[in-house]
């Protein structure tokens, strides 16, 4: 799941967007969260400009984006994360 939230905040816009990342225990134990949030963080990184600099980026990952991790890597994850974009930028969130 996918948030994105615009910021008002004018002297922080500079740095670009602020990512928020949620992975629930249902994922797996402390090594499995730990893996997914890093292939998160890098999946964003390359997808960056695809979000407005001002604005906050929450990522909620759910119960199968441990085995997405495990089967596909940051290629399934990148994938993955596109297909959010392209699904929040057509309903406006």
């Amino acid at each position: 799941m996918l948030h994105l939230f615009p910021r008002a905040d004018s002297a922080e816009l500079n740095e670009g967007p602020r990512l928020g990342l949620s992975v629930s225990r249902k994922v797996g134990g402390a090594v499995e969260r730990n893996k997914v949030k890093r292939l998160l963080r890098s999946a964003v990184d390359q997808l960056v400009d695809r979000f407005d600099p001002a604005s906050d980026v929450v990522v909620v990952a759910r119960n199968e984006a441990g085995e997405l991790c495990e089967r596909d890597g940051l290629e399934g994850v990148k994938r993955e994360l596109e297909e959010l974009i392209t699904a929040s930028v057509k309903q406006g969130d």
